[in-house]
């Protein structure tokens, strides 16, 4: 595949977990990857054909007693970052045709999880912003899809905004997440995945 018609992605939240393994996938799949911030974004590295969306943070604890700056801080993160990003690209996917915007929800988002509340209405609202951009751009040939996994085995597990006690060897690998992205950012112009749900074998932890 030459440069001429190598694909360019742009994948946010990659230094480690499910951005990570998306960008080995990538890459080995003969797709030029772009790292970076949202402050540095797209001047050195040209036109995006391909954007994943999967930077964010997790959060639990209960919606009643929820600090209102922690609130801020995780829609920052998980939501309006994600609609500034898009905002980024798409001006250049209009240009073009054609493009691919896939964000990395959580089924989180249609669940009623215990002290995932916040966590919950983030991911859920990316999941309608996704459908919602989806109708917007589907005329200027931009395809947006949203992956929603359940438990993966990543450092937000670690994390001090977290606190939860689960079996991590029964959760999906950020490589199948990471294989599913790429199985969906592959299809052909004239299909769309608008959602997958992707869950462990065991189902929800």
């Amino acid at each position: 595949m030459n440069s001429e018609t190598r694909q360019r992605a742009l994948i946010t939240g990659a230094s480690s977990g499910i951005g990570r393994e998306t960008a080995i996938a990538f890459a080995k799949a003969g797709m030029d990857v772009a790292l970076v911030a949202l402050q540095s974004l797209l001047a050195d590295f040209g036109t995006v054909s391909i954007l994943v969306n999967n930077a964010g943070m997790g959060y639990t604890g209960s919606l009643a007693d929820m600090p209102l700056e922690d609130w801020q801080t995780l829609m920052d993160l998980n939501l309006t970052s994600a609609l500034l990003t898009m905002q980024a690209v798409i001006p250049a996917m209009r240009t073009q045709g054609h493009g691919i915007i896939l964000n990395v929800a959580s089924i989180a988002a249609h669940n009623a999880f215990p002290t995932w509340g916040a966590y919950s209405a983030s991911k859920a609202g990316l999941v309608t912003l996704s459908r919602v951009l989806g109708a917007e751009e589907n005329e200027h040939g931009i395809r947006v899809m949203t992956v929603s996994p359940g438990a993966v085995n990543t450092p937000l597990w670690d994390t001090e905004t977290v606190q939860a006690d689960f079996e991590r060897s029964h959760m999906l690998t950020p490589a199948i997440v990471a294989q599913t992205i790429l199985h969906a950012v592959q299809l052909p112009d004239s299909a769309v995945i608008n959602e997958i749900t992707l869950m462990p074998s065991g189902g929800a932890l």
